[in-house]
């Protein structure tokens, strides 16, 4: 029995607005993923602890404060000390496009912006979590 795609839906930061993640994270769990939310205000080596603890598949990264291009580095590298560079990082928000660029050198997979149909994001995160 193949077993269910692990996903951590996080929200970074002094961000307080979780309706977008939490729609996410109910779309995620009736396409049949676990999924493990943190809940908000959520430092980034908080984030990597639990992805690593609840051995994640993903992490998705809800981030609306404009700290995008700090916080999700930091998240990113803190998996690849702990040697999970292998948990697919996902971001979702307002992130403008010339930043998104840059996430994705520095490893992000993929970034939803608004209004992105939960669809579109089951699809991508069952694709590229295929090994699972």
């Amino acid at each position: 029995m193949e077993r269910k795609i692990r996903v951590v839906i996080a929200k970074p930061g002094l961000d307080g607005h979780d309706r977008g993640a939490k729609i996410i994270a109910r779309a995620l769990r009736d396409a049949g993923m676990e999924v493990i939310y943190t809940g908000l205000h959520q430092t980034p080596e908080q984030i990597v602890e639990t992805a690593i603890q609840e051995d994640a598949d993903a992490v998705g990264i809800s981030v609306l404060s404009g700290a995008h291009m700090t916080l999700v580095p930091r998240i990113i590298d803190g998996l690849r000390a702990q040697g999970a560079d292998d948990v697919l990082v996902v971001v979702g928000g307002t992130i403008p496009a010339d930043d998104a660029g840059e996430l994705i050198d520095r490893g992000v997979a993929a970034i939803f912006t608004p209004g992105a149909p939960t669809s579109e994001i089951v699809a991508f995160l069952r694709s590229a979590t295929a090994h699972v």
